[in-house]
């Protein structure tokens, strides 16, 4: 079944959530579901969240996911100005391929909301065929990006893909 058929599913997805208080079970993680419910929705086939502490073990845990090469990986959390704040930095040196317009967008849908968002550090591009972009780590933010992806995922996934219908 490709892609491009009705009810074919866009591949596998994976969420890592770049949260130390979430990793240490200070609090839940209130963006993992959100973005689960949302690649589910879109037809991908959605792995459980992987929550990290913020820094290094972001970098670990998205050149872990980047092994089984789906088709999306969606990071939430650690974009901000903070010291631990390093999920741009652990992403940057994976990207084959920046896709600087997303961001753009991305930044753009939440300024409409609030002027934090232009504090917002993350990155998205292509690994491979594999597509990752770096979401906020509040539950806003990560809606305003997925709000951003909605009419360009599939169409997104089909070029990172090899395929260049519409």
């Amino acid at each position: 079944m490709s892609a491009c058929e009705p009810g074919a599913s866009l591949g596998t997805a994976a969420i890592v959530i770049a949260s130390t208080r979430a990793a240490l079970g200070v609090y839940d993680d209130e963006t993992g579901p959100v973005i689960a419910d949302w690649l589910t929705e879109h037809g991908f086939d959605t792995m459980a969240p992987v929550v990290v502490p913020d820094g290094a073990p972001v970098g670990a845990a998205l050149r872990a996911v980047l092994t089984q090469h789906p088709a999306v990986v969606i990071t939430s959390g650690g974009t901000g100005l903070s010291p631990d704040d390093q999920t741009p930095e652990m992403t940057l040196p994976l990207l084959d391929r920046e896709i600087p317009g997303i961001m753009e967008a991305v930044r753009a849908a939440g300024l409409t909301k609030t002027p934090m968002a232009a504090l917002s550090r993350g990155h998205a591009g292509l690994v491979g065929g594999t597509f990752v972009i770096n979401l906020p780590g509040s539950p806003s933010g990560v809606m305003d990006g997925l709000a951003v992806l909605d009419p360009i995922i599939k169409h997104l996934c089909d070029q990172a893909g090899g395929h260049h219908g519409h």
